[in-house]
């Protein structure tokens, strides 16, 4: 019995002679977060539907000019350099110049038939090259994504066609840096 009025003493001394519940109060609460990250990403699509056709053309043609398109989607704002190279097999350079072999084999053939990338039409069209790089365009096409497709327009130009007759083709590697 001297134990609880020594208790009740006490606990009313600490209170200041009020009696506290030993309830808590209704309700409870705590929060979390719901965390994400969301990384830069971007892809490209060119393949057979992107290919330039330069056409038949007689073997006096200068400056034969084609274009086509290719799609980069990247994610809403994030930069993007496109660099185009042409096969290395083929002499192919980090300027945009390459050059086309024969694509059916012709036996004895080892005609070449140069060309030049470029992102404007025309023998004298700007340089799609390949010194682009994850910060800079070098000679490369810059753009910054949207979330969804762009379309980009590359020309290609045969400055003469005085070679071999038979059929040419050269692959060229589309590079997204980001």
């Amino acid at each position: 019995m001297l134990l609880k009025k020594t208790l009740l003493i006490t606990t009313l001394l600490v209170t200041g002679g009020v009696v506290l519940s030993a309830q808590a109060a209704s309700p409870a609460t705590a929060t979390f977060q719901v965390l994400m990250v969301i990384q830069k990403a971007c892809t490209v699509t060119a393949g057979a539907a992107s290919n330039i056709n330069l056409g038949t053309v007689a073997s006096t043609a200068l400056n034969t000019t084609g274009s086509n398109t290719i799609s980069v989607t990247c994610s809403k704002t994030t930069p993007y350099y496109v660099g185009l190279a042409p096969s290395a097999g083929n002499g192919g350079t980090t300027t945009g110049s390459g050059a086309m072999s024969t694509a059916d084999a012709l036996p004895g053939n080892t005609d070449k038939v140069p060309y030049q990338l470029s992102s404007t039409p025309g023998p004298s069209g700007t340089v799609w090259g390949n010194t682009a790089t994850s910060t800079t365009v070098g000679n490369g096409v810059a753009g910054t994504g949207t979330g969804t497709a762009q379309s980009l327009t590359v020309y290609a130009t045969a400055p003469a066609a005085n070679f071999t007759p038979d059929s040419y083709a050269d692959t060229v590697t589309v590079n997204v840096n980001f």
